[in-house]
């Protein structure tokens, strides 16, 4: 079977790369000057405050009341003049509801119950929870979760520059940079032509992409690093193409299996959910194409020009 080279194609891997991350990067850029965003993403209510709406039905006995349909929910807050709500049906049975909306005064939020009501039955007073999350918070969450992203960079950093060597782990931080560039470019597209908002979950799960991300770099590392102390005097390009033909399938079946589940939770996971899914898509996405076609490349690139010498000490310090 003919090997496939990842080296050789390595100047289309790359723009493939730099057009998808630019595009993003224009998007950010456009978001930022657009007034009705202000910000490279779209903020969600976790990020620039507002209202928070939890109801429950007045079931007097249990199964008593019929499952909440989410599309009537919808239908009655549009109806409202509320836009962008995110809404969560909760609770075992189904009878309870979490919406969470702009800023909305006492007279709004009195008109929205009585429209609930109207459709859906009786709420429960006791089940009734409103309150309000301000800017103020929005933004330490906001900090927090970058603060939060940088640290894991730095840490990881450190740990691969210990396990592997420097440059190693400089090119797996360019990968993981890769990863959340896109992630966050194109989210910053579908904010701006779809009005797609980023909440806290964003942030996680930007955080697992990066653990994903990497571990596949460090599969892919290990067996560079095996190859050269087997065959020293091959050229880095055939060390690399081997080490990448020798982990893809395993690379490949793993991001599958994974999507296979995130596209289930996309699907059916509910609104809540919806875009932590397709964030986690988008990333493991890039991630698996990073560790394959961009931090190996770049570890080969840079080794063409930086060649270690093939002595015993070199054989045995990359072991």
């Amino acid at each position: 079977m003919r090997k496939f080279s990842v080296t050789k194609q390595r100047k289309w891997w790359w723009m493939l790369s730099t057009a998808v991350i630019l595009a993003g990067i224009t998007s950010m850029i456009l978001s930022w000057t657009n007034p009705e965003i202000g910000s490279p993403l779209r903020r969600g209510l976790d990020f620039t405050g507002g209202s928070k709406l939890q109801y429950g039905l007045d079931c007097p006995t249990a199964n008593s009341c019929k499952p909440i349909d989410i599309a009537v929910v919808r239908e009655i807050i549009k109806n409202q003049g509320i836009a962008d709500p995110v809404i969560q049906i909760v609770g075992k049975d189904m009878t309870g509801i979490s919406i969470g909306t702009k800023f909305l005064d006492v007279e709004a939020i009195t008109k929205l119950e009585t429209a609930l009501a109207a459709k859906l039955g009786d709420l429960d007073p006791k089940q009734r929870n409103v309150y309000k999350v301000g800017p103020t918070l929005g933004q330490e969450l906001f900090q927090n979760g970058l603060i939060a992203i940088v640290l894991s960079f730095g840490l990881i950093l450190l740990y691969l520059t210990f396990r592997f060597k420097f440059d190693y782990a400089f090119f797996a931080f360019v990968a993981l940079f890769h990863d959340v560039l896109i992630t966050t470019g194109i989210f910053s597209i579908l904010g701006l032509v779809g009005g797609v908002e980023i909440d806290s979950l964003f942030v996680v799960a930007l955080l697992t992409i990066i653990g994903f991300s990497v571990n596949d770099t460090v599969v892919i590392y290990d067996r560079i690093r095996e190859v050269i102390s087997l065959h020293p005097e091959q050229s880095i390009d055939t060390i690399v193409d081997d080490a990448v033909n020798q982990t893809m399938s395993r690379s490949i079946n793993t991001t599958l299996t994974v999507l296979l589940t995130l596209i289930s939770i996309f699907l059916f996971g509910g609104d809540t959910l919806k875009n932590f899914a397709l964030c986690l898509i988008i990333g493991f996405t890039a991630g698996a194409y990073s560790s394959i076609f961009i931090a190996s490349t770049l570890f080969a690139w840079w080794r063409e020009r930086h060649p270690t010498p093939p002595t015993n000490a070199t054989v045995n310090s990359e072991s």
